[in-house]
């Protein structure tokens, strides 16, 4: 441990901030997000409080910084599901994304709990409002083309109602996915919700 601190000192606060991230959710993986603090998070670096309050001032900022992290990791992978304006198959393609989706889930569960709110955290309700906020405009943006290709009529006006059913049955999916004693599999559940999904929006 005495190296491990030793090592610290020669971080600056830049260098370090991903590192507290990461420990942050490491944490909240293991342990739950209520356990992550800054007493916490310094003795499992193996640092001094002040190194992490170098690098954050307070536990809400690094629980806001992780959420602002891990979201940027979701839209990432929302947007790499989201079907090519001009693509063929577009059913397959939302069934395809969903299964790819669900395997970053499986891959990294503690961040979607805290993006979702799984967890639930009182200094996290109003970043994940703002960040829900955000996904529904990027989101909408994307899906524009789409929208416009299947002719949904008065698109300015349907197409945010469109994205909101769209991220609720992504939602719904993924807790799903995660709920204690959960038997799917990233393939099974994409076969039920990226149909679903489909149709949903399709329908208009």
């Amino acid at each position: 441990m005495a190296e491990v601190k030793s090592r610290a000192v020669h971080l600056g606060p830049e260098r370090r901030r991903p590192l507290v991230l990461d420990t942050a959710l490491e944490i909240a993986s293991t342990e739950g997000i209520a356990k992550v603090t800054m007493g916490a998070i310094a003795e499992r670096m193996g640092v001094t409080r002040p190194v992490v309050y170098d690098c954050f001032a307070s536990r809400g900022e690094v629980l806001e910084a992780l959420l602002a992290r891990e979201r940027g990791e979701l839209l990432a992978n929302v947007f790499g599901m989201l079907p090519p304006p001009k693509s063929g198959s577009v059913e397959q393609l939302f069934t395809d994304g969903f299964r790819a989706l669900l395997t970053v889930v499986e891959a990294r569960p503690a961040s979607w709990r805290i993006i979702f709110g799984l967890d639930s955290d009182a200094a996290l309700a109003e970043a994940i409002s703002r960040g829900r906020q955000q996904i529904s405009a990027q989101v909408g943006a994307v899906m524009m083309p789409l929208f416009k290709r299947w002719q949904v009529s008065n698109p300015d006006e349907t197409g945010p109602v469109l994205v909101e059913v769209f991220l609720g049955i992504c939602e719904t999916g993924i807790r799903l996915f995660l709920a204690d004693g959960s038997e799917w599999t990233p393939e099974g559940l994409a076969e039920v919700v990226g149909p679903a999904s489909y149709r949903a929006l399709r329908a208009r």
